[in-house]
């Protein structure tokens, strides 16, 4: 629950609550909940202030009305921020305070309400449940971080929320956009063992990028090979709170480990967390994990990421801490829309003395018969994943650009052909390599479909899922899941062995058995007196090819022709640069007057690069047509024509020319075109359909218009036909093959073809509402709707202003959504839900793609969610029953007039 809102409606103007976390008063046995917001003030000279402000509150903190004002503490220049346990001592897991800690938070000036706090009062914040992980001590002792006892001023907070906000101004950093304050080592950490740290610079140049290439190639001359030993785990929790000791798991029968990576799934199973993305329960489990860890050693936590219920945590021994650098974390969903986290994966990689780790932890699509699209999850997570570097020059790190990938989650891969029955009897019998034979991923990875080069180790322990909650006991639930190997840990590079594959039976607070992985793995550690060696060569020999020739190339290719390009289907031409007797250095550049140095739907990649002498690289020019450039396409105002500007540093440039034709589609086109389109839209000459897409949205319609767009009735009617049922119905993703065939029928008015799964026509239809240049509630709408929220009669006041085609196509998809809703105990959708994913689409901020803040969002959710619930719209609408050929269908005024609101 986010108890921010409440909070702000306590504040004056000018002020703002960033974020608020829940805390615990400490004044000696005395333990008093608080709650804690960091507010900035807008200056009227400009700039910003800022403070803490503690509450007093009743219970969660809904309104303004269940909180109380108890103090204020500003953030002066004397404002510090130290790590601490909760009880008083330093937080470390293995942590050194004794030296200050650029990560720590610091906020040069404030401007506070006439209240100061007690200049006098000792008092520390403990976290409590229901925060985030990793604590802070607060003061105003200045910049000292060696006073860490209990009795020190100051307050104890959990210090990784103020990176959830992430205000760019709050928290400067010299050498990283991204500020991660959670992290005991630091992202932005450059260590001896780094291939270039003497060579670090912030500009990208062509000598440094030469050097830090060859450093690469003669690797093998200054660094050798030492084994560490990593524990990887995963553990799908099923939404609950741990309840026993994670040891047996963690830290029994093995050696201390150098690095823990600890991933769950389905850490919070509630809406809060599937919308919101804020739960108690990070802080739960990172507690419960941090407290198993191997009691052999001390260990830091680098970092912890999560994306809804998938959380990811590494620690490393304390020893080890100064050779972990280039920390960063990423998550992609593939959830519907690519919006949602429920589904998809997150990611941490690092660089461990000269060694690049990526470990990922996913939890991909489930039900036995959607391998596919885990195969198309695992698969979006690849190519989506990309990590910043350290030189933000450099284009970002891909999965599959390191060393070692330890990838672990619950893969949810099941046995196929095979009976409930007899997966049991050959469990009973221990027969696993036999089960084996049935198991998906296995199959997956034989036909190359998924996790190319990637190992698995030998399975010898029973199927993780699924049990009875509480037991050992086979799923009795009455769809009685067969077992399966759902959570799995597999691994990619050189150097690594497999010591320990094995599920943990003791532990029984979910539905799944945790499984974990121990590996020793051969990392590459620098000999700095061989590295220096090394280094000086290299400068020694490149400074005799300083003034050499100017650098030349020839491309294979110089034109590229994109043929029939689609909404939301990638095309990729590619040509291949052949460098002459000179190294040198490229980049695609911007023309004049232009902020890019391509089109948006266009890309190069890479753009930029460097080459040595007499090598060769392949570019690869990918378009893809999306929301933001399909309507001028669709209009004529863009056409598928670009020139790139290929420049070689100290070298000429090379002109490259981009065409190809566009086929315009609904996808892209505003509400008032299509329903002037009675034909489809492939059936119309290009002229017509440029025509209509620019016309103005008229008030009111002329009589020849269709009543809402026929394709957005195509969709709506399939799915009342075919999955008023359905089960998670706009939560679950298409299939990509299947979401361009549902476009390209729609496109050509070939309905009565469509052959598709009843997810992959609802993610098309939110696709559609969110390829809307104009949303269905109109931008002008929006204040007025976001001030009416909650009034359902000034609520259906603005929706009668609405031009008629739109006001028509809002009043039809809430008679839909409210016929799904009555079968809520088959599809499993509640108002809740609908309302949530509706409400980001139907209504849009007229300031774009810009994140909203969550008071906003909230209020576009209980605008549509008052239709949803207490409108007297009409129970059903006739349109949603007649055939897609009727007449009717298309031009049926009376019945759109029956269920439009008051």
């Amino acid at each position: 629950m986010d108890q921010s809102v409440a909070i702000q409606e306590t504040l004056t103007e000018g002020e703002y609550c960033l974020i608020a976390v829940q805390g615990v008063l400490c004044e000696g046995d005395s333990r008093q909940s608080r709650l804690l917001g960091l507010v900035r003030y807008r200056l009227e000279h400009g700039g910003h202030e800022y403070a803490l402000f503690l509450y007093t509150h009743r219970r969660m903190a809904i309104t303004g009305d269940d909180v109380s004002l108890d103090q204020i503490v500003p953030i002066s220049r004397d404002f510090t921020l130290e790590e601490v346990s909760p009880d008083g001592e330093l937080y470390i897991l293995g942590f050194d305070s004794s030296t200050p800690d650029p990560e720590f938070l610091w906020l040069s000036r404030y401007r506070c309400s006439e209240r100061e706090p007690e200049p006098t009062s000792r008092r520390c914040w403990n976290s409590a449940p229901g925060t985030w992980p990793g604590c802070a001590r607060i003061g105003e002792g200045g910049p000292s971080f060696e006073d860490s006892r209990p009795n020190g001023k100051g307050l104890l907070m959990d210090q990784s929320s103020w990176g959830q906000d992430k205000p760019e101004n709050l928290l400067p950093r010299q050498n990283k956009s991204k500020s991660e304050i959670t992290d005991m080592v630091r992202s932005s950490t450059i260590t001896v063992s780094d291939k270039a740290h003497i060579l670090s610079v912030t500009k990208f140049g062509l000598r440094d990028t030469i050097v830090k290439s060859q450093l690469l190639q003669k690797e093998e001359d200054y660094t050798y090979i030492q084994n560490f030993r990593f524990f990887v785990g995963t553990y799908n929790v099923n939404g609950q709170s741990p309840k026993e000791c994670l040891q047996p798991w963690l830290s029994h029968g093995i050696q201390a480990p150098d690095v823990y990576c600890v991933g769950f799934q389905e850490l919070d199973l509630s809406k809060e967390a599937f919308f919101f993305h804020d739960t108690p329960k990070e802080e739960e489990w990172f507690k419960a994990v941090s407290e198993s860890l191997h009691p052999g050693a001390k260990y830091a936590k680098v970092k912890l990421i999560r994306m809804v219920g998938i959380m990811l945590l590494l620690y490393v021994k304390q020893e080890h801490a100064a050779y972990v650098s280039e920390v960063e974390a990423e998550t992609v969903g593939t959830g519907i829309m690519g919006r949602m986290g429920n589904k998809g994966g997150v990611a941490i990689r690092f660089q461990f003395h000269n060694t690049s780790i990526c470990v990922v932890n996913s939890h991909l699509a489930a039900h036995t018969e959607e391998y596919e699209r885990r195969n198309q999850d695992y698969k979006d997570i690849c190519s989506r994943m990309q990590f910043c570097q350290v030189d933000p020059s450099l284009p970002p790190l891909t999965i599959s650009k390191h060393d070692v990938i330890l990838w672990l989650g619950d893969l949810n891969y099941r046995i196929e052909e095979l009976d409930v029955e007899n997966v049991k009897k050959l469990i009973e019998e221990k027969a696993f390599q036999t089960l084996y034979a049935y198991d998906q991923l296995r199959a997956q990875v034989a036909a190359k479909a998924v996790f190319e080069g990637f190992s698995e180790g030998e399975i010898t322990f029973q199927p993780t899922y699924k049990y009875d909650t509480g037991s050992d006991d086979w799923d009795t639930s009455e769809k009685c899941r067969a077992p399966a190997w759902c959570d799995r840990v597999l691994w990619k590079g050189k150097n690594i062995t497999q010591l320990s594959y094995q599920s943990h039976m003791t532990l029984k607070t979910s539905d799944h058995k945790p499984v974990s992985s121990v590996f020793d793995i051969g990392v590459r550690v620098v000999n700095e007196e061989l590295y220096r060696k090394t280094l000086e060569e290299i400068v020694r020999s490149l400074d005799k090819l300083e003034n050499a020739n100017i650098p030349s190339v020839s491309l294979s290719k110089r034109e590229f022709c994109f043929q029939n390009v689609k909404f939301m289907q990638l095309q990729v031409e590619s040509f291949t640069i052949r460098n002459g007797p000179v190294p040198c250095q490229f980049e695609f550049i911007n023309k004049p007057d232009e902020e890019s140095y391509c089109k948006r739907w266009l890309n190069a990649n890479p753009s930029r690069g460097f080459l040595l002498p007499d090598s060769t690289i392949e570019i690869e020019l990918e378009l893809f047509v999306n929301k933001t450039t399909a309507t001028k396409l669709n209009s004529g105002e863009d056409k598928i024509e670009d020139i790139l500007v290929l420049h070689l540093n100290r070298g000429k440039d090379y002109f490259l020319s981009v065409s190809g034709n566009y086929l315009p589609s609904c996808f892209g086109s505003p509400i008032h075109s299509l329903c002037y389109m009675k034909e489809p839209v492939l059936d119309l000459p290009l002229e017509t359909i440029r025509h209509l897409t620019l016309m103005q949205l008229q008030t009111e319609d002329d009589g020849s218009q269709l009543d809402i767009p026929k394709e957005l009735q195509m969709m709506v009617q399939y799915l009342y036909q075919n999955a008023i049922q359905q089960e998670d119905l706009f939560q679950q993703p298409g299939l990509r093959l299947e979401f361009e065939h549902i476009r390209d029928s729609l496109d050509t008015g070939t309905i009565d073809n469509l052959s598709a799964s009843n997810h992959s026509v609802a993610e098309a239809l939110l696709l559609f509402l969110e390829s809307l240049p104009e949303p269905v509630i109109c931008y002008r709408a929006y204040r007025s709707c976001l001030e009416c929220s909650g009034n359902l009669t000034a609520s259906n006041q603005v929706i009668t202003t609405l031009p008629t085609c739109h006001r028509n196509v809002f009043t039809y998809l809430m008679v839909f959504l409210r016929d799904l809703l009555k079968n809520s105990a088959k599809n499993h959708l509640d108002d809740n839900i609908l309302a949530s994913i509706f409400g980001s689409l139907l209504l849009r901020s007229p300031a774009g793609h810009q994140k909203l803040e969550m008071a906003e969002k909230k209020k576009a959710q209980e605008f549509i969610h008052q239709f949803l619930c207490n409108s007297p719209l009409a129970s059903s609408s006739p349109l949603l029953r007649q055939p897609i050929t009727s007449p009717a269908c298309l031009s049926s005024r009376a019945a759109l007039r029956g269920c439009e609101p008051p």
